[in-house]
């Protein structure tokens, strides 16, 4: 892409891992950017990123399409991240605060809108097997976070036309050194001791590298379809057991072989859920359905769609990612 006739892109999220990194692409680039920023933290830190920041949240209409004006393309990273936590709270974020993004993208005449979609909104408790673009989103999931980014996908999808083009570009499981959500909450569970494999942890599992992730962003912006959906990967499945290893092996974290057969920690799940939402209690439970399903069940992608019509490839590779995590701990 480039900044040609002097294109601005506006993003949401841009504080976030996939953001910052989206961020640093987009001014590589050549173009200028403008992202929402709620926090005088957040607007330090894109601005740093070589940003404009723009004060609003995902729940003023107004002040994201101020900060849209003039742009021609947006995307969207901005999410309720999370395996426990109120409905509302998902909803607002994910669903309500992507209809309100979309609403202040077409009312400042953006043309293009990518949103950050994962494989997360196909997930309900049964295996992904080398699922392509045609499967099914899950609004009906019992997990929060994916039941409500089905429905913030589907909001992006039906909002395609009338002089706004919608793309969505899906990567699975992203990691890579900036992370503030995975390999972090890993490391918390080894050293508290929480840690186990679900099911032994030998199924495969496909993922994404932060670099990779950017990359199909970067091609759905140029050369997506409108109203099109693309998986991104870092290319074939690995075994989940294996890949989690090395990734905290890159902090210097040894992993305990500690097991939970994944029926009972499905089971367990379904049980710890239904206490701490009756009682109310703080906090999460000591499994969800999220981490059982993510922990035990294969999610294998097929980017074949990405490959033929974007032009996708991986830019960064396993090794070179954990080479780069390692030499940063």
């Amino acid at each position: 892409m480039s900044a040609e006739n002097g294109r601005t892109a506006f993003v949401t999220g841009g504080s976030g891992f996939i953001g910052g990194r989206l961020i640093e692409r987009l001014r590589r680039d050549g173009w200028s950017v403008r992202a929402l920023t709620r926090s005088p933290e957040s607007a330090a830190k894109v601005r740093a990123l070589g940003a404009e920041p723009v004060e609003g949240d995902l729940d003023r209409p107004e002040a994201m399409s101020a900060g849209a004006r003039g742009c021609s393309l947006a995307f969207h990273a901005a999410a309720q991240l999370g395996e426990w936590g109120r409905r509302a709270d998902f909803l607002r974020v994910n669903v309500e605060g992507t209809r309100n993004v979309l609403r202040a993208c077409r009312d400042a005449a953006v043309r293009r809108f990518v949103h950050v979609g994962t494989e997360a909104g196909l997930i309900a408790g049964e295996p992904l097997v080398r699922v392509d673009e045609t499967a099914p989103l899950r609004p009906d999931s019992k997990a929060l976070y994916c039941q409500t980014k089905a429905m913030a996908e589907q909001v992006v999808r039906d909002a395609n036309g009338d002089g706004l083009e919608t793309v969505v570009v899906r990567p699975r499981l992203v990691w890579g050194q900036g992370d503030t959500t995975i390999l972090p909450s890993l490391v918390q569970a080894v050293e508290a001791g929480r840690f186990a494999w679900i099911g032994g942890g030998r199924h495969l599992t496909s993922t994404t590298h932060v670099g990779n992730t950017v990359e199909g962003l970067a091609l759905g912006a140029e050369r997506g379809a409108p109203g099109g959906v693309y998986f991104v990967t870092d290319g074939e499945p690995v075994v989940f057991r294996e890949f989690i290893t090395e990734l905290l092996e890159t902090q210097g974290v040894t992993v305990p072989d500690r097991n939970m057969p994944a029926p009972l920690a499905r089971a367990a799940a379904v049980c710890a859920e239904a206490v701490w939402r009756t009682l109310r209690l703080r906090g999460s439970p000591p499994v969800t359905r999220l981490t059982a399903w993510l922990s035990s069940l294969e999610t294998t992608i097929d980017t074949s769609r990405a490959t033929e019509e974007l032009g996708y490839r991986p830019l960064k590779t396993i090794p070179e990612g954990m080479a780069e995590l390692r030499e940063a701990a």
